[in-house]
């Protein structure tokens, strides 16, 4: 609760203008007086200093322009955005998921960033590394390393956070259009190869016994 001329407890104040002339310190009635005799008020701007500091202001143009301001104030709260990528995640695929990035993080959003290993991959896990500290560098003007990458399992993991606004400085463009889940495509050409070298180590088998059969028969 904001005090305002005798309401104001403290025997004595500091006394600022609204214009931050410094009047010194001085008994509160004669702060109070002062005030008044300008067609103005002494309101209490800093209880807990030692004496309190009172301005002296039109006391109902500063409660209106202070709940403008609680208004006006943005109601934002920090989340954790998640963005997945792999050890071969493509050019344009990776610009999108850093352009993404920048639009979580300019809105001051954290970011973890999980690149995940699968088959072959697991034996070169320095490469997910690579690709971490690549991501770190290409958004060293928009984020901070809040978590540095960590091996977690099968996956590699790390927790971005934004730099001051007025610091943040966007490289990436987001592209128009969804991005194609390359994830996906990775799967099944992985799957479409092990397939081949199925098919193939059959038909190699099958010629094998082939040749077999006919060497028996001709002799």
């Amino acid at each position: 609760m904001t005090r305002v001329n005798d309401r104001i407890r403290a025997p004595k104040v500091r006394v600022v203008t609204s214009d931050g002339r410094q009047l010194g310190v001085m008994n509160t009635r004669e702060a109070v007086s002062k005030a008044q005799s300008i067609g103005l008020d002494l309101v209490e701007i800093a209880e807990k200093a030692n004496p309190p500091v009172c301005k002296i202001i039109d006391y109902g143009k500063y409660k209106y322009e202070q709940a403008k301001l609680k208004k006006q104030k943005p109601k934002t709260s920090t989340r954790m955005k998640e963005i997945k990528f792999r050890v071969r995640t493509g050019e344009h695929d990776y610009n999108i998921k850093l352009g993404r990035a920048e639009n979580f993080l300019d809105d001051g959003h954290k970011c973890r960033f999980i690149l995940q290993f699968r088959g072959r991959e697991n034996a070169h896990r320095e490469l997910g590394f690579d690709v971490l500290q690549k991501i770190i560098q290409d958004l060293k003007s928009m984020a901070q390393v809040d978590q540095p990458p960590r091996l977690n399992g099968r996956a590699v993991a790390m927790i971005l956070s934004p730099l001051p606004k007025e610091q943040r400085r966007r490289k990436f463009q987001l592209y128009h259009g969804e991005l194609i889940e390359e994830d996906d495509e990775d799967e099944d050409h992985e799957q479409e190869e092990d397939d081949v070298e199925y098919i193939h180590a059959e038909d190699q088998g099958d010629e094998a016994g082939h040749e077999e059969s006919k060497q028996e028969s001709q002799g």
